[in-house]
Parts: C-alpha cells; structure tokens; sequence
C-alpha cells in the first residue's frame, strides 16, 4: 500500500533494529501503543510479529525509513450481535521522533481501505488511553467517531487505564472519500 509520501508492507526480517528503536525500547511510544519494553532486540519475539496477519510496517517513502506499524488487533475481528457487521478494532504506533508530522493520520486513513476492501469489514474501530489526545486527533482526522469511554478497564503498565473508543462504518469511509 502507499500514500503521498508513505509505504506499508510487510515487517521484514531486516526490521527488527528499527522496531526496537522506534517502538518496542521508546518509553514515550509504550506509554500510549500496547507491546512489552525491550531492553535489547533479543527481547522481542520478532518471529510471531513477522508471522501477524494483518500488522503492516509503515515507512517513509523516499528513505525506506522504518518508523511505525499499523495492525489489526489480534482476535478482533467478530460480527456484531445487534446488526450482523463485521468489525475489527485497529491499532498504530509510532517512533516518538516521527510524531507530529501526520505519518499516523495518512497511515490509518490508507489502512482502512485495507480494512473495509480487502478485509471485508463494515466497521472498525480504535483505542486510546485517556490523556492522548495525538491519538484522538488522528481518528477525528480519519473520520471516525466517538463509540464509547470505558473507564479502568485495560490493565497495562501496571495500572488500570481508561479507553475511549472511537469507530468508522464503511459507508461513512466512503462517503469521507467522496
């Protein structure tokens, strides 16, 4: 997949460096993107991220530049109970020092076209802890809505967080695009 100044494929073996450097060993990304801190590359059990279905690198066109991921949540996809849709929840995670440059917003808004056409979906949705506010805005770039706010409900850092959940239907991705 590409966007103007952006290339998604595949994690490469030949990731695992940049991986580690701009996600797994960079404390400002484990604060708001879920993964276990590294202290060193050998940490990572980079086999089973390889072997993900649906987690992309993202990469600076013009450089190759490794500098985020992109992915679909593992187990969840599923079909709503109420209207039969089938929804998958995404995530995405950036190098701190590729912050603020709208890598994430044009990364999401290509992935989900991947979602809804290649995936099938008829919705997917997005999480962010309280507090993140970059990551709210990428949504809201993207055209998804506010779903939900579950308070204390994921455990992570040692501590229990709070979720705002955010989604967009395929019929309002479409209706953005045109």
């Amino acid at each position: 997949m590409e966007t103007e100044r952006l290339i998604i494929d595949k994690l490469r073996p030949d990731d695992l460096e940049a991986y580690f450097l701009n996600i797994a060993h960079d404390r400002k990304v484990l604060e708001t993107f879920v993964c276990r801190y590294a202290e060193t590359p050998a940490d990572i059990d980079f086999d089973r991220l390889l072997n993900a279905p649906d987690l992309f690198a993202v990469r600076i066109k013009a450089t190759g530049e490794f500098i985020g991921v992109v992915l679909i949540c593992a187990g969840s996809y599923k079909r709503d109970e109420a209207d039969g849709v089938l929804t998958c929840e995404i995530g995405y995670g950036f190098g701190s020092g590729h912050w603020r440059q709208g890598y994430a917003t044009e990364a999401v808004k290509k992935y989900l076209e991947y979602c809804f056409e290649v995936k099938k979906c008829g919705r997917v949705c997005a999480s962010f802890f309280a507090g993140n506010d970059a990551s709210r805005r990428v949504m809201e770039k993207c055209g998804m809505k506010y779903e939900r706010f579950e308070e204390k409900s994921y455990e992570y850092l040692g501590g229990l967080r709070d979720l705002t959940y955010y989604n967009i239907t395929k019929e309002e991705f479409e209706n953005d695009r045109n």
